[in-house]
């Protein structure tokens, strides 16, 4: 079974979905059969590098609130990483633009280290408040993972893997991606947002089911619909 998971890195739902899926996976009975991979997708192309902004000052222009009532909402959100055991430090967080992030991320994919490097990249921009456009942050997190220094810098100092993020992007909007994180089980089932695990784990049975009729005697559940508050969008 393959699972497709388009996200970005600054994306506060993205880490929360990825949780909750991997709960949702565990529980599934034939985990083992499942691969995930990761998809890039950026929300904002074309977000500068160095921001003159805090997270909350952004949020707050873009939403059309006070800075006080941003701060609130990214409390709430940290509320809600907090539940699937995640910290999130967003009134520290470095906004930036993510490609680079997401060329590493391709870059890891060939080396067998896709998922490794994805959590990383996101632990460090949501937990640590690390900048993840730096070439050199960039460089230090993908050695933690087990990646080559020399081949990480030959990434991140060309455009290796642009092509590959570029069509990931495309690819997901041919779909009917509006909003992410987003998961494709199987090209046949779509579940939009941070859901809950119960509600991966239904899928993947479902999908299981229809595809293997005489493996089990019945499916587990059903699709949940997709949320339109637990996702980012553009």
């Amino acid at each position: 079974m393959k699972v497709e998971i388009w996200s970005d890195i600054a994306c506060p739902f993205c880490y929360i979905g990825k949780r909750k899926f991997e709960q949702g996976l565990e529980q599934f009975m034939h985990n083992e059969t499942v691969d995930v991979t990761y998809k890039s997708f950026q929300l904002d192309p074309n977000a500068v590098k160095q921001q003159n902004q805090s997270m909350s000052e952004m949020l707050a222009k873009k939403m059309g609130v006070s800075i006080e009532q941003a701060k609130e909402m990214n409390r709430h959100v940290a509320s809600q990483a907090s539940e699937v055991g995640l910290t999130y430090h967003l009134d520290t967080a470095i906004p930036t633009n993510t490609l680079d992030a997401h060329r590493l991320i391709q870059y890891a994919a060939t080396e067998g280290k896709m998922d490794a490097m994805k959590e990383r990249l996101l632990k460090a921009y949501f937990t640590e408040s690390k900048n993840v456009a730096d070439h050199s942050t960039l460089t230090l997190l993908a050695e933690e993972v087990g990646l080559d220094k020399q081949g990480v810098e030959n990434v991140l100092f060309g455009n290796a893997y642009l092509q590959e993020v570029q069509n990931d992007q495309r690819e997901g909007s041919q779909l009917g991606l509006q909003g992410v994180p987003f998961f494709v089980i199987n090209r046949k089932y779509a579940v939009s947002g941070a859901q809950s695990p119960e509600t991966f784990l239904s899928v993947l049975n479902k999908v299981w089911d229809e595809e293997n009729p005489k493996a089990d005697l019945k499916t587990l559940g059903e699709t949940g619909a997709s949320c339109t508050d637990d996702s980012c969008t553009p």
